[in-house]
Order: structure tokens, then sequence, then C-alpha cells
């Protein structure tokens, strides 16, 4: 059911149409002129807006042309008498969706009403589609040489022509998202939507909302409707990254949902059927935390399917070269600058443990301390030096004590400041890059802030 809004100076009139649509199952806000209704689609999404023409303050020529130039998508239904027909069909040669003339019938009504939302759906739609489009042009492409990365490749591809549920894991910065947009491009939902959500990066409390959406008022701040991303990545492929942070109280809503097809969103109890590709990753021992009792075994099982296993970048050192020049080239708009093979042996003997995302950082960094030089050289690079003082180059995840020893203390509040630096300041996402529970991630995050 959709979100309507009605805007007309006549309180009658406005409660008419609300009780005719309404009666539909449509959610039905009102606006008494322009100005009322402009205040309203700021704070608040409708699928439609039906508004009469001659009104006090903004009249409903000037709403329509103020919500074009605040880019709120949303079509507009005039209501005119008939002397004033020809300003409505003005008004739609300046994009209204439709008009109607009083006096009118309820048939007529509901049969626009009805018109235009399914217009509203498809812009939205293919706002969605365009917003991925854009997304995967930019962020989409896989850049390796390894024979390592080729081998997960291959699986991605075989798994991707079917509708098997895909566990990917693997260390923080390892691409398990873009390896997951690869598996969506190359099946047969390529054409509809992928949908990302990130499990550590939202509340406890709102975790099912945003799995499965809400009614209106289900809980306290629930103003509107909300499609959950069940429901948006239907037809689709829906994506959960860090699948191991997501609460017990949701998992069995979760495998549920999996094994069922079907939803409920919060605050209603139909049921409502779903069709996704479901895709989920973590950079934790899931096995681990089924033994630990944090995660459902059932689930464990439900979603382990068919898993694939990113290797690090150390393992993989012959996928640093061409990364780094990717990025750079990325950076470098002429396409002149380079790493020498100095810079470039410096990088593939670096351990990497925030993997590619940490590569591209580095680059970055570089690419600013070249100061438009059209070389990078090790010189350039020495920062990495400092970033590897508690890491062995020799391929491996160890560790080596420098011979002139650490101040332990003193590394491990660094180690949380680039954490939380990598995470955009998200604790538990921090928590996550150290290999750490949220309690202790929170004990050494104080003792950083008290020495501040």
């Amino acid at each position: 059911m959709a979100n309507i809004l009605v805007v007309d100076d006549e309180r009658k009139m406005r409660h008419l149409l609300s009780i005719m649509i309404g009666r539909k199952g449509h959610s039905v806000d009102q606006a008494g002129d322009g100005e009322e209704a402009l205040n309203k689609v700021k704070s608040a999404h409708y699928d439609m807006v039906i508004t009469d023409i001659k009104m006090p303050r903004v009249d409903g020529t000037g709403f329509l042309e103020r919500i074009k130039k605040m880019n709120i998508a949303c079509p507009v239904v005039f209501i005119t008498a008939f002397a004033t027909v020809d300003s409505a069909v003005e008004a739609m040669r300046q994009g209204a969706a439709d008009y109607i003339t009083k006096p009118f019938e309820e048939d007529r009504i509901l049969l626009t009403v009805e018109r235009t939302l399914s217009l509203s759906r498809v812009m939205a739609e293919n706002r969605a589609l365009k917003k991925e489009l854009n997304k995967a042009v930019v962020s989409d492409r896989i850049v390796y040489a390894s024979k390592e990365m080729r081998a997960t490749l291959d699986l991605a591809a075989k798994v991707a022509q079917s509708d098997s549920a895909v566990l990917l894991t693997g260390e923080s910065g390892t691409g398990k998202e873009l390896l997951a947009r690869y598996i969506h491009r190359s099946s047969g939902r390529k054409d509809n939507r992928f949908v990302p959500l990130n499990c550590a990066a939202i509340s406890t409390n709102l975790v099912e909302s945003e799995l499965f959406g809400h009614e209106k008022g289900a809980f306290t701040g629930a103003s509107r409707k909300t499609v959950g991303k069940f429901e948006f990545a239907s037809n689709g492929t829906l994506f959960l990254d860090e699948i191991g942070d997501l609460p017990l109280n949701a998992q069995s809503k979760l495998l549920r949902a999996l094994q069922e097809k079907k939803i409920q969103r919060v605050g209603d109890n139909r049921e409502i059927p779903v069709d996704a590709r479901f895709i989920c990753a973590t950079n934790q021992n899931l096995e681990e935390l089924v033994e630990q009792g944090n995660f459902r075994r059932d689930l464990f099982f439900r979603i382990n399917v068919f898993p694939i296993c990113l290797q690090p970048l150390r393992e993989r050192i012959d996928d640093v070269e061409p990364l780094a020049g990717y990025f750079l080239s990325r950076l470098d708009g002429s396409g002149k600058m380079k790493f020498t093979e100095g810079a470039i042996k410096m990088l593939q003997s670096y351990p990497w443990p925030g993997n590619v995302r940490e590569l591209a950082n580095a680059v970055e960094r570089s690419f600013i301390l070249a100061g438009g030089k059209t070389m990078i050289t090790s010189r350039t690079l020495s920062f990495l030096n400092s970033n590897s003082i508690l890491f062995s180059n020799n391929g491996s995840a160890g560790y080596k004590l420098p011979s002139e020893g650490i101040v332990l203390e003193e590394i491990e509040k660094d180690f949380v400041r680039q954490a939380l630096k990598m995470s955009g300041s998200n604790q538990t996402r921090a928590a996550a890059l150290l290999g750490l529970s949220r309690a202790k991630f929170r004990v050494l995050l104080k003792q950083v802030k008290n020495s501040c």
C-alpha cells in the first residue's frame, strides 16, 4: 500500500478524497495549501501527491515547480475545475502526472491513483537501477593477476548459474562485497537489484526492520511504512555482510525467511512472498561462533551451501602490482604516473594486514606525497615501514619483536586509532578489524581516550 498526500484548502474536499483513497488501504496524509505540503514532502516520503491548483500562499503549480527544484521525485496529480483545465494541461507539460476535473466520480479518482502509483513504482525502480549501475561502473571491476584469484572467480562463476546460498569468508578488506557483485552480475538475476546490508553497521533494535520492513506505527518513530531489504531485493540478490554480527533473535527470523521464502513486516501478520538470491559474508569463524552459542547451527548450515574463501593479499602477491596500478590510474587523470621497480618490490614485501582496502589507501597517500611527480618511489612509500613494525615481511601473518623492543600499550592504542579510521568510527566494525570482541574493544578505546 502507498503513502499519498492530499492537498486542498477546502477541508471537506480533503476529507472526502482521504476517505475514498483510504478505503483501498492506502495511507493518506493531508495539507491545507502548497506551503504546508512542501514542509511535509521535505520530511516524509510520499508515493504521490494529489493537489488542487487554486490555493492560498503556494498554489498547485507553484508546489510542482518547487519540488522539481528540490529534486523530489514524486508524481503530482492536479484537481481542477472545468474553468482551469488549460492550467492543468499546461502543468502536465511542466511535469505533472495527470489531472482530474471537478466534479469527479470515485471510480475516476481511484483509477487515476492506481495508474499514478504504477508510474511511481516504475520511477523508483529506474532510480534504483541507475544508482546500482553507476555504483557498478565505479567500483565493480575486479583486478587480478594471481592464479589464486583466477580460481576464486572460476568458482564464483559456477555458483552464479544456480540460486544456491553462498558464504564468502576472508579477512577484512579482501573484497567480499566485490565478489558478491561479480556473482550477481554473472547470474540470471543481473538485470534486477543487488541489495547490500552490513549487519555490523545497524543497531540491534533496527535489524528486523531493515531486513523485513515495518508498518506505520509498528514502533516509536515508525511514521510511515517501510519496505525491508528482503522485499526490495525480490527477484535480485540480497547481500548480508558481517553476518556473524546478526543478533540471535534476528537469526531465527532470517532462517525462517530463507526456508519459506516469505517474510512478515514488523507490526504486520501478513506473509509476503519474496524471491531473492542470498549471499552472505563474514571475516569471523562462524563455526567457532556456533560452538560458543553466538550463531545458530541450523542457520550456519543453511547459508554455508557453497563457501568461497578469499585469500588475504599477502598470499596472492601477484595481485599487488596490477591493483596498485589500477588505484593509481583512478587518481591520476593524466595516466603518466607510475611506480618505480623499487616501489613495486616494497609494495609486494609489505604484509597488508588491511588487504586490498589498505593498499588502496596507501596508493592514495603516496599519490598525494608524490606532489605531481611522474614516478612514485620507495622513498615515497617509506610510511609503510612504520606501519609494519609488528608484521614480519616473510609473507606470513606472524609477528616479530624488533631488536630495540616496543611499548606494547602504545602499539595497541595506535591500532585502535587505525581501526576506527578504517571503519569510519564504527566500533563494531573496528573491533572486527582487530579480531576483538566489542567488550574488549571498548576497554581499549577507553584507554585511548584517557590518554588523550
